[in-house]
């Protein structure tokens, strides 16, 4: 369904935000959600990216920094810095925050050994000495349809490549969904012991093409910037004082023992341009329009926008709940 306000002419200027008002309307709902569901503050898991960076300064803006509350999971795959940066969030917005260091509970699930196996499919020699990553090459690369690669680095320093089958691709996602599952599960025991809410931090980018976990980083009781787009964060980040070397990071999964960008692994174009390809695309905005807007040719974004209703398709059983044989009457929201 079209959005509400169709630009005259498609530009970054398209996505600005009037800030302030933004950060009442959201700081608002934050407040009222909390009284809705009688819990006293918020939790924030804290990754040193942008996302969760805005969600916890609109939260201490909502509620003040007493009542929320910061978490640090670093894992043995995470960069170097993730931990620095995401405390220097808490830091600047002087809220209390804990760091739960999870790689002995991931390694106890067997994600690492795991993960191992499944890349071994494709790259036999590999083992734990190596590094890796998946990368997604998009249509618009191989002019025609999506497929998924794996990265591969031993310790030489020699580079391996491997396209995967669907059982290597499949268990190397199942492994790694543990990392994102373990810190939800940390969020709410700090919930729980606090009675706070658990808050979500996907932009729209990432909720509306399923890129989240499900019953992992995709659980959430309110996820405040949902509706926002990634360029859209961005400006509420410089708005909010987030730190500059938080803004200038570059969008990263930080999943893998190699460094990830995002566009790598999931989306097929930067998110500046995604942005504006959702967007025109969401508000009915003449595809020509779009491939000016962003530099490509009119084939490359009817692809993308393909791509778009590919994976709106392919993750709709993220967003789903459970199926029920009859319909049990649900508690009224008030």
């Amino acid at each position: 369904m079209p959005e509400s306000i169709t630009p005259r002419k498609l530009d970054q200027t398209s996505l600005r935000l009037d800030c302030a008002a933004e950060v009442e309307k959201i700081s608002r709902s934050l407040r009222e959600t909390l009284g809705i569901f009688r819990r006293r503050g918020l939790v924030v898991a804290l990754s040193g990216g942008i996302d969760s960076s805005v969600t916890a300064a609109l939260c201490v803006n909502a509620l003040g920094p007493k009542r929320v509350f910061g978490i640090h999971m670093p894992e043995r795959d995470s960069s170097p810095d993730t931990l620095q940066l995401s405390q220097s969030i808490s830091d600047t917005f002087g809220f209390d925050s804990t760091v739960e260091e999870i790689t002995p509970l991931l390694a106890a699930a067997g994600c690492y050994r795991r993960q191992e196996a499944a890349v071994q499919l494709a790259i036999p020699e590999y083992t734990s000495e190596w590094k890796s990553k998946m990368v997604l090459r998009s249509a618009i690369e191989t002019k025609g349809f999506n497929y998924f690669q794996v990265v591969a680095q031993a310790p030489d320093g020699r580079t391996v490549e491997k396209r995967l089958s669907s059982e290597a691709y499949l268990g190397i996602l199942a492994a790694t969904n543990f990392k994102q599952r373990v810190r939800k599960m940390m969020e709410y025991y700090h919930a729980d012991r606090l009675n706070y809410a658990v808050t979500g931090t996907p932009n729209r980018l990432e909720y509306d093409q399923g890129f989240f976990v499900k019953l992992g980083d995709g659980a959430a009781d309110v996820k405040p910037i949902a509706h926002l787009y990634k360029s859209q964060v961005y400006q509420l980040a410089e708005f909010l004082g987030i730190p500059e070397t938080v803004r200038s990071r570059p969008p990263t999964t930080d999943t893998y023992s190699l460094p990830q960008g995002q566009d790598e692994f999931y989306f097929a174009l930067p998110y500046r341009e995604l942005d504006l390809c959702l967007y025109g695309k969401n508000n009915g905005i003449a595809i020509e329009e779009v491939a000016n807007a962003i530099g490509r040719t009119v084939d490359q974004v009817k692809e993308v926008w393909s791509d778009i209703e590919r994976k709106r398709d392919a993750t709709l059983y993220l967003h789903l709940k459970p199926r029920l044989v009859e319909e049990v009457p649900e508690i009224r929201i008030p």
